[in-house]
């Protein structure tokens, strides 16, 4: 989340950006120069005096809102909290689904019965919890960084273990596009990780991917799920018959 601090960071980019000294805004306020070179070099200020900046500035006080937040850093990560209030409604969880995969609103609500208002109130929560930052419109930014991740042990992916993993494994795996790979093996402890890697590397390339298709018709884009996962492991009914 932005503090005031960071607004203050940013008022700082916009005056250099329009060759504004510390004396032409300080005329602008009708304070002294002095009081100006105070209130920003503690970074710290009420928020009419940040209102007052901007109009001196020119600058709406929502755009450099948005400015700021853009300039935040991207989660890899939520707290178990976040997750938490995420799981604890499965609309909610719909949306944070959705807004993952870079839906609209309209999309949302074309493919779900969640009414516009149900929809609204999800993305206002996912913005209140970190997941997204709302604008204007009912658009938003993403909050989260490429290699974002559910916790592994966290309330999203118990979640999943305890409700969805047997949905998904129930499927043939058999139909157009599709296939499950199961492949043991043992490999040098060193190289593990770069496998991992490339697994990374092929979950992102499919993220990409995704983006990139949303400009196609509907018609010629299919719903896919890709479940990729490496972890040392022998079936227990193996383990018990081991010497």
């Amino acid at each position: 989340m932005s503090t005031t601090a960071d607004l203050v960071t940013a008022l700082k980019k916009e005056l250099k950006a329009a060759q504004m000294t510390y004396a032409d805004l300080a005329a602008k306020l009708g304070i002294a120069e002095s009081s100006v070179k105070r209130m920003l070099s503690r970074g710290d200020m009420p928020l009419s005096r940040v209102d007052a900046i901007c109009r001196a500035l020119k600058l709406d006080f929502a755009e450099l809102a948005r400015r700021v937040a853009d300039t935040q850093p991207l989660l890899a990560e939520l707290t178990q909290e976040q997750e938490r209030a995420v799981v604890a409604d499965k609309k909610l969880l719909l949306v944070a689904i959705c807004v993952l995969s870079q839906w609209t609103l309209e999309q949302i609500i074309g493919e779900y019965r969640l009414s516009e208002a149900e929809a609204i109130r999800c993305l206002a929560q996912l913005d209140r919890i970190g997941i997204i930052t709302l604008r204007p419109l009912n658009r938003y930014r993403l909050q989260l960084a490429k290699a974002f991740r559910w916790r592994p042990h966290g309330p999203v992916m118990q979640f999943f273990r305890e409700d969805v993993v047997l949905d998904y494994y129930s499927g043939g795996f058999d139909g157009p596009g599709e296939g499950l790979l199961l492949v043991h093996g043992s490999v040098s402890r060193s190289l593990a990780p770069a496998f991992l890697e490339r697994l990374q590397r092929v979950a992102q390339d499919f993220a990409q991917q995704h983006l990139a298709d949303q400009k196609l018709p509907e018609d010629v884009r299919e719903g896919y799920t890709l479940l990729l996962g490496m972890r040392r492991w022998e079936f227990a009914a193996f383990t018990a018959l081991r010497r």
